[in-house]
């Protein structure tokens, strides 16, 4: 029997993995030698003993929590740092505990697997710089290996970081309407939340309530990390059908919905047509556009053409698209913006966005903040937040196909199917885009075809849009012609 690897738990930039059941993997004594990991490693890297270090702990409503935090805390501790226990909290709070002087947090360890099942937990890291990278995850990880588990030498203390957090998310919103410490600038604006039953409900009970707002109709706030009533994912369409019928119901102005730790956000206007997706990277430029003019706007690879209309002809800004991953899309904007070209937005159509002028954090609450806003202006002056994407024009028929590999090497073949399906997409008329960032992209009159690796499976994902009735088919056909020459594939999703 292999044995097994703590390695095999990186996802990416973060640490997931099964945390409940006879499969666990994310166990208490993995997630103890990790922490442990973590206190040397952020050691070395900062050049300070171990016990001069603070280092806070959070979570989000997994099952699983407190006893990964627990075992989070205590490895912490056995690796000789301080360790703060931050309790239920946001996954970017915790980044900003290393900011706020109040916390000045060295490190920070959220426990979450964002809108993953509810069996599954994971661990994100930050420092002041924001969150680790793949190799460091890989060199913690590495570290962890050599260490066994064991047990910390007190009891740590707990710390309300998400009274910090909140009290600033509050002044932000006051900042930004121009109202006065002690004023309600909310009042007279409804807005429905779904939490999910995540860590969100505090947007409503600590940011929105206390400045005035009306916010009956809000679902699911309570944290329940068995996920009772729909997945806690943004992108989720019986999540968005939730929201878009609470908002309706409550007859609310505007609808929020979070994903479980609270990094991703999409909205809902007030005829409870949903803001996601591409709508919702347009609906942010749009708010931004006045303050960061002709800036570059950057965001993942499955964005449409209408998108890039939009942000060009509209909003006069720039659309430079990235590989999919949100710390790829972030760090796409921090290098454009350190070379010269202010990119203030970096978003994923998962709902991760990141501005700028908030440390380039993916803060789903930050974005509701800025969404809040702008729709308190646009109140003031008699408008809605929906006239500033009534240009943008919704998709006629969008699909994604997901395409399996039948290979050993799955890197190897999809790059020689990659390149096949760019010659033939080009000797069937199609124009294939020089400036794909990711996978071969082509397009003509009736939409356009993205065709990809998938970050983290065997798999060749698909993306179609079609400009009118049929366009997709035509274009499905187009891929499902290619696909059938091809034997490292299971073409059966195009039947």
């Amino acid at each position: 029997m292999a044995v097994f690897s703590l390695l095999s738990l990186q996802n990416g930039s973060d640490i997931r993995g099964v945390a409940m059941g006879p499969h666990a993997e994310l166990t208490p004594e993995a997630v103890n030698r990790i922490a442990q990991a973590f206190a040397a490693w952020l050691s070395e890297r900062t050049g300070k003993a171990p016990e001069t270090l603070t280092i806070g702990v959070g979570h989000d409503s997994r099952l699983t929590a407190e006893s990964l935090t627990a075992a989070a805390l205590a490895g912490l501790e056995a690796g000789g740092a301080r360790a703060l226990c931050c309790g239920l909290a946001s996954t970017p709070a915790m980044f900003m505990g290393t900011v706020y002087p109040e916390s000045a947090f060295d490190g920070a360890i959220m426990l979450t697997a964002s809108h993953m099942p509810s069996d599954r937990n994971g661990m994100k890291f930050f420092t002041r710089a924001g969150g680790l990278e793949k190799d460091d995850i890989r060199a913690l990880l590495t570290g962890a290996e050599r260490l066994p588990a064991a047990a910390g030498a007190a009891a740590p203390a707990p710390f309300d970081l998400m009274a910090l957090y909140t009290a600033d998310l509050r002044k932000k919103i006051c900042a930004g309407v121009a109202a006065a410490d002690g004023e309600h600038p909310l009042r007279g604006l409804h807005v429905a939340v779904d939490a999910c039953n995540g860590a969100g409900g505090f947007f409503v009970s600590q940011v929105l309530a206390p400045l005035g707002a009306d916010t009956s109709g809000s679902i699911y706030l309570e944290p329940d990390g068995s996920f009772p009533n729909h997945a806690p994912n943004p992108e989720d369409p019986k999540a968005m059908r939730a929201v878009c019928r609470a908002t309706l119901d409550a007859g609310a102005d505007l609808g929020l919905i979070f994903d479980t730790d609270v990094d991703r956000m999409s909205a809902v206007l007030s005829d409870g047509k949903a803001v996601g997706r591409d709508a919702l990277i347009a609906m942010m430029a749009a708010i931004l556009a006045p303050d960061y003019p002709g800036s570059t706007i950057v965001t993942d690879s499955v964005t449409s053409d209408r998108l890039t209309d939009f942000l060009e002809n509209r909003l006069h800004l720039r659309h430079r698209r990235f590989r999919r991953g949100y710390r790829n899309v972030i760090n796409e904007a921090r290098r454009l913006s350190e070379g010269g070209t202010l990119a203030p937005l970096a978003i994923e159509t998962s709902g991760h966005g990141a501005v700028c002028e908030n440390y380039y954090l993916d803060d789903g609450a930050y974005l509701a903040v800025r969404l809040l806003i702008a729709a308190a202006k646009c109140a003031a002056s008699g408008g809605s937040l929906g006239r500033l994407i009534e240009d943008f024009h919704p998709a006629f028929e969008a699909r994604e196909y997901r395409v399996s590999i039948r290979s050993l090497d799955a890197a190897a073949a999809a790059r020689e199917i990659l390149a096949a399906f760019e010659r033939y997409c080009a000797a069937v008329g199609l124009a294939v885009d020089p400036d794909s960032c990711e996978g071969v992209r082509v397009s003509d009159r009736r939409g356009w075809m993205l065709l990809r690796m998938s970050l983290h499976e065997p798999v060749l994902p698909l993306n179609i849009e079609g400009n009118a009735p049929g366009d997709c088919d035509e274009l499905a056909a187009v891929a499902k012609a290619f696909f059938a020459e091809i034997d490292t594939v299971d073409p059966a999703v195009f039947a």
